[in-house]
């Protein structure tokens, strides 16, 4: 059966452990999609890559120090991610490195110190959860981080949308004419972090990305404007979670890379098929030819 039944979709309802991991998903979609969109658009979709290795030694000392106790858990992992995301803008604006070089130099670095601890200290067990996670597994305390970590989200963009929008535009005028660069900047660095570290605690720091960038890339398929982006964007995000966790439940498949799979098939149909995509790019093409 390759279509998931309506059992499946009311085993949503019926168990508890499935309800949390839904309600999860949803919230992360919330908060990580307008997040994708906006790293989208400063050209650093590697960011997020970035971000989503360097929370890994922080979270990796917290399990050590706490096991899987959401506070330690989270906290390294915020602490870690901020770290590694402020030391790489000091160093792209002090030196000569861009931005994108020094990111890809301090994640490498946070990436091989957190797969040594984990190594060293722990098991294979241990680095396979931190690294992929178990949204099915998630409880009551993480639905309050998760969620409260998209509350947040959503009031940052309400309050700081056009200053952000203009800093991802221009940020060399933003800083010229009102000098609240570094404020967007920085603000934007720490809500990206916060929804990496929501994101590890119920996918592990690989499946998080996945969740942020492919909705965000799906949605420059489908959208020119910037408000119907982070509407498309959301709608891939709530559905490749919806979607993915009926998949995870019908075939047993491990649940975030269930998600994450969706995403990507929603991402390749839309390469072919959406406004933006080959085949409408080559009808372009070929009419402006015939022209």
């Amino acid at each position: 059966m390759l279509i998931p039944d309506i059992e499946l979709f009311n085993a949503l309802g019926e168990f508890a452990f499935m309800r949390r991991a839904l309600v999860g998903s949803l919230a992360l979609a919330v908060g990580c999609a307008p997040v994708g969109v906006l790293l989208l658009l400063r050209r650093m979709s590697l960011f997020g890559d970035a971000l989503s290795h360097a929370v890994l030694p922080g979270a990796a000392i917290g399990f050590l120090l706490g096991g899987l106790s959401l506070p330690w858990l989270a906290g390294g992992g915020l602490v870690a991610g901020l770290l590694v995301a402020l030391a790489a803008g000091f160093a792209a604006r002090k030196t000569r490195l861009n931005e994108d070089a020094s990111f890809a130099g301090f994640y490498l670095l946070a990436l091989a110190i957190g797969v040594l601890i984990v190594s060293k200290w722990g098991s294979s067990v241990d680095l396979i959860h931190l690294l992929f996670g178990s949204v099915l597994a998630i409880d009551d305390p993480s639905l309050l981080i998760v969620s409260s970590v998209a509350s947040i989200t959503l009031i940052w963009l309400a309050l700081e949308y056009r200053g952000i929008v203009l800093e991802c535009a221009d940020s060399g005028f933003v800083a010229a004419t009102t000098g609240n660069g570094a404020r967007f900047h920085i603000g934007f660095v720490v809500i990206a972090v916060l929804n990496f570290v929501a994101a590890f605690q119920a996918m592990g720091t690989l499946m998080a990305v996945g969740l942020m960038m492919l909705p965000a890339a799906t949605a420059r398929l489908w959208a020119e404007r910037l408000s119907m982006l982070f509407v498309a964007a959301w709608i891939v995000a709530l559905v490749s979670c919806l979607l993915g966790l009926v998949a995870s439940y019908q075939w047993d498949l491990p649940s975030g890379p269930a998600i994450v799979l969706v995403a990507g098939a929603l991402y390749c149909i839309s390469l072919l098929v959406a406004p933006f995509g080959l085949w409408a790019q080559r009808r372009k093409a070929r009419r402006h030819h015939a022209i």
